[in-house]
């Protein structure tokens, strides 16, 4: 199940630098969000539901500490874009890959 995780995350990250290597760095913000709930969703069954918000999400205790302060990054560069209107530019690109590659970490939910 471990290997499983960390393939899709290998695979999430690989589609989502095509996107930022096209310049899509909003596209691939959104992408890594998705995925992270998606993985939040498989590791806590049932904690997500369909009226969260991603802000909701952050706050939410069935996700731990530690995994709950990478995804409110993730979380918070996607609504400022989408919400906001600010651009996702390569920096805020990366630092959302990194809290990624931290939130997929099996550590994060044990």
């Amino acid at each position: 199940d471990v290997y499983k995780r960390q393939e899709k995350a290998k695979a999430l990250l690989s589609d989502a630098d095509r996107l930022a290597a096209e310049g899509r760095y909003a596209e691939a913000a959104h992408l890594i969000l998705n995925r992270s709930i998606d993985d939040f969703a498989g590791r806590r069954p049932g904690a997500v539901k369909p009226a969260l918000t991603s802000r909701d999400l952050a706050r939410a205790e069935a996700m731990p500490a530690e995994a709950r302060a990478t995804f409110a990054i993730i979380a918070e560069v996607v609504e400022r874009s989408l919400f906001g209107g600010r651009p996702v530019d390569a920096q805020r690109f990366a630092a959302c890959r990194q809290a990624y590659e931290d939130f997929a970490l099996p550590e994060r939910w044990a």
